[in-house]
């Protein structure tokens, strides 16, 4: 199990939430310390603060562990909230297309 991969899913989903490193680890009632450690791999997560931290995000435990296979409606959500003018409208036409030939 690569827990810095582990890590980072938890990391990408908090930030897709715009919830803070210390936010987050207030709703699962560990240290700010600690959740950096978990999100970088540097500790082991316990089976409980995994499903606090699921419960926290609103996700489900399998997403945190293990990696998706195409992105999750929140990822893309955040990348069409993140794009600019021209890759909105690139993604914009693009999925019209794809809409087309369905």
């Amino acid at each position: 199990m690569d827990y810095a991969e582990i890590g980072q899913r938890i990391k990408k989903y908090r930030k897709v939430r715009n919830i803070s490193q210390e936010q987050l680890a207030e709703m699962v009632n560990i240290s700010a310390t600690h959740m950096s450690h978990i999100e970088t791999g540097v500790t082991k997560l316990s089976l409980q603060v995994l499903v606090d931290i699921s419960v926290a995000l609103d996700t489900s435990t399998d997403s945190l562990l293990f990696a998706p296979k195409s992105l999750s409606r929140e990822e893309l959500s955040a990348t069409v909230m993140q794009a600019d003018d021209r890759q909105l409208d690139f993604l914009s036409r693009m999925v019209s297309c794809m809409k087309a030939c369905l």
